[in-house]
């Protein structure tokens, strides 16, 4: 991600702080690093399923393509096709 930061005010469950601050003593750092960590990860989680989503639907594609250039490619080599008038 950028370099550039940007201050923003969040309301979060007592609970959610108190674990995000012990990983901040765990790690040394700051609550502020632990949250950006947090919402990295997030995000490349869900690049990560956006991606896997867009795979499956081109290999539907891709198989539904092979499979029509198949029948195309047998019909020539077994000489079913339509003859062109």
């Amino acid at each position: 991600m950028g370099n550039r930061t940007i201050k923003i005010t969040l309301s979060v469950p007592q609970e959610l702080v108190e674990v995000a601050d012990k990983i901040a003593r765990e790690k040394k750092t700051s609550r502020s690093k632990v949250v950006t960590s947090c919402l990295e990860e997030f995000a490349k989680q869900r690049l990560q399923k956006e991606l896997e989503e867009g795979y499956r639907a081109m290999a539907k594609i891709n198989k539904q393509t092979a499979t029509e250039t198949f029948e195309a490619q047998r019909e020539v080599i077994m000489g079913t096709g339509r003859k062109h008038e």
